[in-house]
């Protein structure tokens, strides 16, 4: 299927995905192959009529990921490489009614491509929202250098404390990450255990911060998710400079910040 013969909806989704694969580039927040995107695009397509498709894949997945159609980066593939060559380096599967396998219905258009390793782990996401938070459609996970540096930090170990400290550093961070960050305990890539806190983060915060590895978050669109990112990391790197120029930083008294919360209804 080619680009020009998907919706009109998903046509734009995609350029989304390529616009944000740019910021995370610029931002040095993804190197080599490092990061992973993922949205669910089943309400943009019409199960009556399913794409036909070449290439099928035997995979079993969980009942609840039968019928899904999915966005995701391909394994190995770069990041970077959505700016320019997104069909080469990601692509969009379906997952067949029985949940026995998947058919790449577009993209994938590399020599032995295949689909990220995290998408197991992205279905587990993408499961719980639709149960939880139907509204939210994109997974991103990425490499956010002030964040990862905070999770390397004793403030890490009291989630509290690092959003308390992180809020208090400008309005912005307190309204536009109203959740806050989930400190996310370490646990090796790819690992069930590591699907399992992160969807357990998202119950209640906006992002999981993965220790000494990254940060992922879950939105409406991938631009809203790359905000997430922004503003807490943001946020992060305000608290980072106080320390680095010696000062413990003054932020916004409790006062000020309950001020912002009855102002945005947070």
């Amino acid at each position: 299927m080619n680009t020009n013969e998907l919706p009109e909806s998903v046509i734009k989704e995609i350029h989304q995905i390529s616009n944000v694969a740019g910021y995370l580039w610029q931002r040095e927040w993804i190197e080599r192959n490092g990061g992973n995107i993922s949205i669910n695009l089943t309400s943009f397509f019409d199960k009556n009529n399913i794409p036909e498709s070449k290439r099928f894949m035997a995979q079993e997945f969980p009942s609840a990921a039968a019928g899904l159609f999915l966005f995701v980066t391909g394994a190995g593939c770069y990041i970077r490489s959505l700016v320019d060559e997104i069909e080469a380096a990601s692509c969009i599967v379906y997952i067949n009614e029985d949940a026995s396998g998947y058919s790449i219905i577009w993209g994938g258009n590399s020599e032995g491509f295949r689909p990220t390793s995290e998408m197991a782990s992205h279905l587990e996401i993408h499961m719980f929202n639709m149960e939880n938070n139907p509204q939210n459609l994109a997974v991103l996970h990425s490499h956010p250098i002030e964040l990862i540096i905070l999770s390397h930090h004793p403030v890490f170990q009291d989630e509290k404390k690092l959003n308390q400290l992180i809020w208090s550093m400008c309005p912005e961070v307190r309204v536009y990450v109203p959740k806050g960050i989930h400190c996310t305990p370490y646990y090796i890539t790819q690992s069930d255990d590591l699907a399992k806190s992160t969807i357990e983060g998202f119950k209640y915060r906006d992002l999981c911060l993965w220790e000494k590895h990254g940060a992922t978050t879950t939105a409406p669109t991938i631009m809203e998710a790359w905000d997430f990112l922004d503003v807490a990391n943001k946020g992060a790197k305000l608290l980072l400079g106080a320390w680095a120029a010696g000062f413990e930083p003054k932020g916004l008294t409790n006062t000020e910040i309950k001020d912002l919360e009855t102002l945005f209804n947070l």
